[in-house]
């Protein structure tokens, strides 16, 4: 049969009830022959209760202790879900990140991961017995716990699934799938049956949760087919067992999708901030001076705008950052204002980003000139834009972000089946 990796999230293992709901859904998959791994996330609110805990111990930690601390919600949950399981007639067994190993760059709390040993891992599957990993984490270069970030199970899952050679790896969240936009804003939102790779990416970078970037960086990389799934569909509901056409949303190649929309979906992002640096010296090299020490300060600069200069002296310059990050950007660009070059820094919060996402953008004209129009006729001011060859984006004043969603949605036909 197949292998699969199942992954769940934080909701989906929220107390015992919730993982001995999960188990049924793992036990589905082992009665039907297949060789199962398992990722799971810490119980729900668990991580931030450990951050808490070690920000209250001291502000200024050690990053390496941290990962120690923040990563044994995982452990728990991965040795809970190991003994259910065993209380199932299921033979299984936790691992944590180091055991198996799953070997990660240095940078503790947002590692990456370098390389996975997988071979006990397949020889201990192909004897029918169940790996539940604990998510998020791995082993650094100095033997000790690294951390992948929020969200860093997802990419476990993922990395696991290239590393086993899995068939397929089913993220089971609490959506039942990837929708057109947020239902929670537009009730007409639908669910996507299929979402290319590059879709995905571009819709999880944009500010949709369903997965954390880098987990879908890497199913496209490694071309690691993904299910978006719901863990709380009863596990013998018709059809969750069908391993070819289950409920939920498939990430894929773009060759595996026949019909291509135009538009798939709209995605937005809240607590967007933007700055502005006025009568700027136009000069080779001024955008490095203000771009590099902003990225050394990890920093995630988004839409960037530059005015011509009419003279061949002075510009300016617009771009965002996170709401988050603002204060430090302007502290930043402040001290270096002499090197730079610039008269004043103007800045504003409370911007949203809101997206037009499709790969059919490619071969289809107007796309971007429905989404202007359709703006201007809602009285909705456009402050910036940026374009990709699947994608536009544009930036708006917070207080309009649900009508910039459901124009968008309304105005490319999404509410449509």
């Amino acid at each position: 049969m197949a292998r699969i990796v199942m992954k769940f999230g934080g909701t989906s293992v929220a107390d015992i009830e919730r993982i001995r709901n999960v188990a049924r859904h793992v036990k589905r998959e082992t009665d039907a022959g297949h060789e199962v791994a398992v990722v799971v996330s810490a119980m729900a609110g668990k991580t931030n209760e450990l951050v808490g805990w070690a920000r209250e111990a001291s502000p200024m930690h050690d990053a390496r202790e941290y990962d120690s601390i923040v990563a044994s919600g995982e452990q728990v949950t991965s040795g809970l879900l190991a003994i259910t399981l065993q209380s199932m007639s299921v033979d299984a067994r936790s691992w944590l990140g180091w055991q198996i190993p799953i070997k990660t760059d240095n940078a503790h709390g947002a590692a990456r991961i370098m390389d996975i040993e997988g071979s006990e891992m397949v020889r201990r599957l192909g004897i029918g017995q169940v790996a539940v990993v604990a998510g998020f984490q791995g082993i650094g270069p100095d033997n000790r716990i690294a951390t992948l970030g929020r969200g860093g199970s997802d990419t476990s899952a993922v990395a696991i699934a290239a590393a086993i050679k899995a068939d397929r790896c089913d993220i089971y969240t609490d959506v039942d799938g990837v929708y057109t936009t947020d239902p929670r804003i537009e009730p007409n939102a639908r669910r996507l049956n299929k979402v290319s790779y590059e879709e995905m990416l571009e819709m999880a970078s944009l500010g949709a949760k369903v997965l954390q970037v880098r987990s879908v960086e890497l199913a496209m990389v490694h071309n690691v087919r993904t299910f978006v799934r719901s863990s709380f569909e009863a596990p013998d509901a018709p059809g969750m067992g069908d391993f070819d056409n289950p409920p939920g949303t498939l990430i894929c190649d773009e060759d595996e999708i026949v019909e291509k929309q135009i538009v798939t979906g709209i995605a937005y992002a809240k607590d967007e901030a933007q700055i502005s640096l006025r009568q700027l010296d136009d000069r080779p090299g001024v955008s490095a001076a203000i771009f590099g020490p902003l990225a050394e300060a990890g920093i995630n600069v988004d839409m960037i705008v530059q005015n011509i200069s009419g003279d061949g002296k002075y510009t300016d310059m617009t771009f965002t950052v996170p709401h988050g990050d603002l204060q430090k950007a302007v502290a930043l660009l402040t001290e270096s204002k002499e090197k730079i070059g610039f008269d004043q820094v103007q800045s504003e919060a409370g911007l949203v980003k809101v997206s037009v996402i499709g790969v059919g953008m490619r071969s289809h004209t107007g796309v971007a000139a429905t989404a202007f129009k359709a703006m201007a006729e809602k009285g909705i001011n456009i402050r910036a834009i940026t374009t990709s060859e699947i994608k536009i984006s544009i930036l708006i004043d917070g207080p309009y972000a649900e009508l910039a969603v459901r124009t968008l949605h309304n105005v490319y036909g999404l509410d449509k089946a």
